[in-house]
């Protein structure tokens, strides 16, 4: 009613065409005009406010603040889980506001200032609608999502409801024009899942120094374990310590008590065919029970001796087993070593459940361990001595790099990938940012690589 009624305003002062304006009518008009258009861009910052807030807030802190009683915090979470509805009732909202805002201020400022009015009011609803529509509720709704989150849920659970219908009627012409062009939209999936969404927050709050490289570490690799197979952190088989059934049982002791492992694989004539695993414990146990148990010389302990009465049935596994599975496997039964096997049975190496919670919180070594050190230090030049067995993600892991491990797992595999050949020693590539440098080789293996990243990298 108030835009005929301008009009009609306008058209019988264009007519008149007086010499001065009256100040007694056009007061009260541009007052209504103005307090119109102040409702519609008030109504208009809502909107931007709750698009911003619902769409913005986390949903973890709102599931934090709904168990804690906070109803608004509840509400928010259930109008967010139908997001396309939601959006749909915002955007429609609010371009009806702005657009009806824009057309009075037209109007009025045409009434006041005849056919400049038009850029008049473009100029200034430009700037009201920008700052006071826009930047300002977005703002502040950016700083404060999950209160402000809260406090629009029910207002926009209303609203949603009222324009439900014709947001529905646009939602299926929306669709409709889709479908011409071959698209296809689903409403319902999630644009990122949650494990992108809690990678993504850890990597930002590493970058604005919230968050420790070592916490950021730990959280991502037990995210990652259901990306990963046990393959990728097995050890290989020509790295695997074993004992052979047919040696003398002199011998086999001396080899469990030499050896820094606990857990040892029995192999009988060749080393693909395991048949059975001991445990230290196990194989003292049953020395010193041959040895005290009253029946004989002590002395004969050792050489009566039988591995494969203490060897337990061996455990394989597939190399294709992620590692959650495998890490629950384990725990459910109460075991901590398997061996690992390919599609066609034969031996590739072996996994313990340390070398699973090491992809979580790092490298675990005891008193035992006779491993070099891994912490890296860089030489003289900046580069740094590594192992060639080493894996590409402990790498990044514990220099910050980014080197793709897609297509091996080792850095060792890595540089003979990209090599397309066994390198011979000295040689020396460049590639993804970074300088090898091969500096033994033995056989067929890489043994050791001098690496640095180039000008401008890692």
């Amino acid at each position: 009613m108030l835009i005929p009624f301008l009009t009609s305003a306008a058209a019988s002062t264009a007519a008149a065409a007086p010499t001065e304006p009256d100040p007694g009518g056009a007061s009260p008009m541009i007052l209504g005009f103005g307090i119109a258009i102040l409702f519609l861009l008030v109504g208009s910052a809502f909107f931007s406010a709750s698009e911003t807030a619902l769409t913005g807030a986390s949903r973890a802190k709102l599931r934090n603040r709904a168990d804690r009683g906070d109803m608004g915090a509840e509400a928010a979470l259930n109008i967010t889980k139908e997001s396309d509805r939601l959006i749909g009732a915002i955007l429609l909202g609010n371009n009806v506001l702005n657009i009806l805002s824009a057309s009075l201020a037209t109007a009025l400022f045409t009434a006041l200032f005849g056919s400049s009015g038009v850029a008049v009011a473009t100029f200034v609803m430009t700037v009201l609608v920008l700052i006071f529509a826009e930047v300002l509720p977005k703002s502040y709704a950016i700083a404060n999502s999950e209160t402000l989150a809260s406090i629009v849920a029910r207002p926009m659970r209303i609203i949603m409801r009222v324009l439900s219908p014709v947001v529905l009627v646009v939602r299926a012409f929306v669709r409709g024009i889709m479908r011409l062009f071959g698209l296809q939209s689903d409403p319902d999936a999630n644009m990122f899942s949650v494990h992108e969404e809690i990678a993504g927050a850890l990597s930002i709050g590493h970058e604005a120094g919230e968050v420790e490289k070592e916490d950021r570490d730990r959280l991502l690799g037990a995210l990652d374990l259901g990306n990963r197979t046990v393959d990728e952190i097995m050890k290989h088989r020509s790295e695997i310590q074993m004992i052979d059934a047919e040696l003398a049982p002199a011998t086999i002791l001396d080899t469990v008590l030499t050896s820094p492992h606990t857990r040892l694989p029995v192999y009988r004539g060749e080393r693909e065919n395991v048949v059975g695993m001991i445990h230290a414990k196990d194989v003292l146990r049953a020395v010193h029970k041959s040895a005290y148990d009253g029946k004989g010389d002590p002395a004969d302990a050792v050489r009566d001796f039988d591995v494969m009465a203490v060897a337990m049935k061996p455990y394989f596994v597939p190399d294709t087993t992620a590692l959650d599975e495998q890490m629950r496997e384990f725990l459910k039964r109460r075991t901590h070593f398997a061996l690992v096997v390919d599609e066609y049975g034969s031996l590739r190496g072996l996994i313990t459940l340390e070398d699973i919670i090491e992809e979580i919180v790092g490298e675990i070594a005891d008193e035992h361990d006779t491993e070099a050190d891994h912490d890296l230090k860089p030489g003289p030049g900046g580069d740094y001595a590594i192992d060639g067995a080493m894996t590409i993600r402990d790498l990044n892991r514990a220099l910050d790099w980014n080197l793709p491990d897609d297509e091996a797992n080792t850095v060792a595999g890595l540089v003979i990938h990209m090599a397309q050949s066994i390198p011979a020693q000295g040689q020396v590539f460049s590639f993804h940012g970074y300088r090898f440098e091969v500096v033994t080789r033995k056989e067929n293996r890489i043994t050791k690589l001098r690496i640095r990243p180039l000008s401008g990298t890692g």
